[in-house]
């Protein structure tokens, strides 16, 4: 994350959010955008407040008209070790690690900040009141929703792409029928108590 010598520093405010906290299975995505003011993009909000059209729709115009953009993960084994929060942590530092211009600021949207070396600010509902931060949950969520697509063909019979994850009856059913696969968050009720049934009756995940 190099230093940007040309750019008033003033506008290097990083928008930092994630997806993904909610599934049983799959990462957790987090994106840091930094806006060009320059260059607006109109329609930018909270992501789970637009439309899959509308979110593939304003993807590319982040990624083309942003000074900078990143997104990075934390894995389902990481989930497991760390626990949820710590994972989304970690992965909103790497995306803000991971930005072609350093931020002098980065504006994270939720209560807590991961640790940086930059200032940091906590905004609770910032995806919908801060641009920058609408842009990156935009990116964090089409670049996650991309990822359960092709976890789908990978894994298939759990309806990854259908309901990314998230704890429907349809993936309850799946999970009951085949198992965790390797992707699910074991740490995770109702797979917490399942992988200790299966423990004891020595089966795996796939």
């Amino acid at each position: 994350m190099p230093p940007h010598t040309t750019l008033d520093e003033s506008i290097l405010i990083a928008g930092v959010d994630e997806a993904g906290r909610g599934p049983l299975a799959g990462p957790v995505c987090a994106a840091a955008v930094i806006l060009d003011p320059a260059r607006p993009i109109a329609g930018i909000g909270d992501s789970k407040k637009l439309s899959p059209a509308r979110r593939e729709r304003l993807e590319p115009l982040i990624r083309d008209q942003a000074l900078a953009w990143s997104v990075a993960w934390a894995s389902a084994e990481e989930i497991d070790r760390l626990n949820i929060l710590q994972a989304t942590l970690l992965a909103m530092r790497r995306a803000v690690e991971s930005l072609q211009i350093r931020p002098v600021k980065a504006l994270i949207d939720g209560n807590r900040c991961p640790q940086l070396d930059i200032a940091a600010e906590a905004i609770v509902g910032g995806d919908g009141s801060v641009p920058a931060i609408g842009a990156a949950s935009i990116l964090a969520k089409v670049a996650r929703d991309r990822f359960m697509l092709e976890l789908d063909a990978e894994c298939p019979g759990y309806g990854f792409a259908k309901h990314k994850g998230y704890p429907t009856r349809e993936h309850l059913n799946a999970i009951e029928r085949l198992g965790p696969c390797r992707w699910h968050r074991l740490s995770f009720a109702p797979l917490s108590k399942s992988r200790s049934l299966e423990t004891d009756h020595g089966v795996k995940p796939r």
